[in-house]
């Protein structure tokens, strides 16, 4: 399933969303500062671009990674995210979509609060 499902994502958006991450990780990493939101962004498009058959786990948090999540909020955390929810809604509407519209709820989870989490393989 988990195949399937990501040749399909892939098909229909993934990789376009993939790659927009990846351009705006490129952007952050020209600047020094950016360096850690551009890591995020590379993290985002890496599950932007096949979703199915990996989770997100919580790593260490630490006071900096609290205070970047809260920065991270402010400024576009929150609009992902509701993107990505909205995105969800959309697919739940059929039965065919509803493991999609689940992607789409890790995708919300993730680009709400990137900083301190890191994603795995399922086993």
């Amino acid at each position: 399933m988990s195949l399937l499902g990501n040749i399909i994502w892939f098909i229909f958006g993934g990789f376009i969303e993939a790659v927009t991450w990846w351009f705006f990780g490129i952007i952050c990493y020209i600047t020094i500062i950016g360096i850690p939101v551009g890591k995020q962004c590379f993290k985002m498009a890496k599950m932007q671009l096949a979703p199915f058959g990996k989770e997100i786990v919580e790593k260490d948090s630490t006071p900096i990674g609290l205070i970047a999540n809260i920065i991270w909020i402010l400024l576009f955390g929150w609009e992902l995210a509701v993107i990505n929810l909205v995105s969800a809604l959309i697919f739940a509407v059929t039965i065919i979509g509803i493991p999609f519209a689940k992607q789409s709820l890790k995708l919300a989870y993730l680009s709400l609060m990137p900083f301190g989490k890191d994603i795995r393989k399922i086993k």
